[in-house]
C-alpha cells in the first residue's frame, strides 16, 4: 500500500494569498523565505536570489547564514544557487567538505558552518529567474526530506513573483506617465505665456522655449517652471492622474 503524504506536505502555503496579504514585493519575498525555512526544519538560513539588471541579488533572506553564502557565490560568479538559477534545475550539496564543484566556495561555506545546501529554481528561463537557497549546519540535512512542499512552494513562487513584478512594473509605468503629464501641463502653460507675449503660434512658442532650454543647458520643464514663476509669482499648477471612481 502506498504511503500517504504527510499532512504538512499537502498544506503548502498559497503564495498568491501571501502576496495579496503583504504590502510590497520585498515583504512578500521575506515572508516567502520564512515559509521555506519552516518547511525545512534543519535549515538555519534561506535566501532568495533574483536576477536584476543582469546581476544576481539576494533580494530577501531569513535566518543568519544565507546572505553571506549567497554573496560569496556572486563574488566568484559561480555556485549552487547561480547554477540553479541559470539552468532551472535543483542543485543539492550533501556535504560541503566533500564538494569539488565551484572552486573555493564549498570550503568557505564549510568554514561558515554550512555543511549542506539545497537550491530550487524560481521562474526559470524568464526575466525574473532566480533561486530559493536553503543552508543547513548538518551534512545530508536535505537527503531524507520529503522535498514536495518546498518544490511546490518554489513552483508557486514563480507565478507569484511574476505577478508581483507585473504589478511593480505597472506602478512604475503609472508614475512615469503621471510625471510626463505633469511636465506636459507645465510646458503647455509656458507656451500659452509666450503666445500671449509674442502674438505667435503655439508651434513658434515651443520652438522659442526649446531653443532657450538648449542655450542655457536647462531642462525644458525646469525652464518653463522658472518662466511661469517669474511672471505670476508662484509655481505653475500641475494636473495629476485622478483615480477612477
Amino acid at each position: 500500500m502506498t504511503d500517504m503524504p504527510a499532512p504538512e506536505a499537502l498544506n503548502t502555503p498559497d503564495t498568491i494569498t501571501l502576496l495579496l496579504e503583504t504590502d510590497s514585493l520585498d515583504q512578500f519575498l521575506r515572508a516567502l523565505a520564512e515559509k521555506a525555512l519552516r518547511l525545512a526544519p534543519e535549515a538555519d538560513g534561506c535566501g532568495i536570489t533574483l536576477e536584476r539588471q543582469g546581476r544576481p541579488v539576494t533580494v530577501s533572506s531569513a535566518g543568519d547564514s544565507a546572505t553571506k553564502l549567497d554573496e560569496a557565490q556572486y563574488g566568484q560568479d559561480d555556485g549552487p544557487c547561480l547554477q540553479a538559477m541559470r539552468t532551472g534545475l535543483e542543485v543539492s550539496v550533501p556535504d560541503t567538505l566533500r564538494e569539488e564543484r565551484w572552486g573555493d566556495y564549498p570550503s568557505y561555506a564549510a568554514a561558515c558552518g554550512a555543511r549542506s545546501s539545497l537550491s530550487l529554481p524560481i521562474a526559470p528561463r524568464s526575466h525574473t529567474a532566480g533561486a530559493l537557497n536553503l543552508y543547513a549546519p548538518r551534512p545530508g540535512a536535505f537527503d531524507d526530506m520529503d522535498l514536495t512542499p518546498l518544490r511546490l512552494l518554489a513552483a508557486e513562487a514563480t507565478g507569484a513573483i511574476a505577478l508581483a513584478q507585473r504589478i511593480a512594473d505597472g506602478a512604475e509605468f503609472a508614475a512615469d506617465l503621471e510625471a510626463a503629464l505633469r511636465s506636459r501641463t507645465v510646458i503647455d502653460q509656458a507656451i500659452g505665456v509666450i503666445v500671449g507675449q509674442q502674438r505667435c503660434t503655439p508651434e513658434k512658442a515651443f520652438e522659442v522655449l526649446r531653443t532657450a532650454s538648449q542655450h542655457r543647458n536647462v531642462k525644458l520643464r525646469d525652464l518653463c517652471v522658472e518662466l511661469i514663476t517669474n511672471i505670476v509669482g508662484a509655481p505653475p499648477t500641475e494636473s495629476r492622474i485622478q483615480p477612477r471612481a
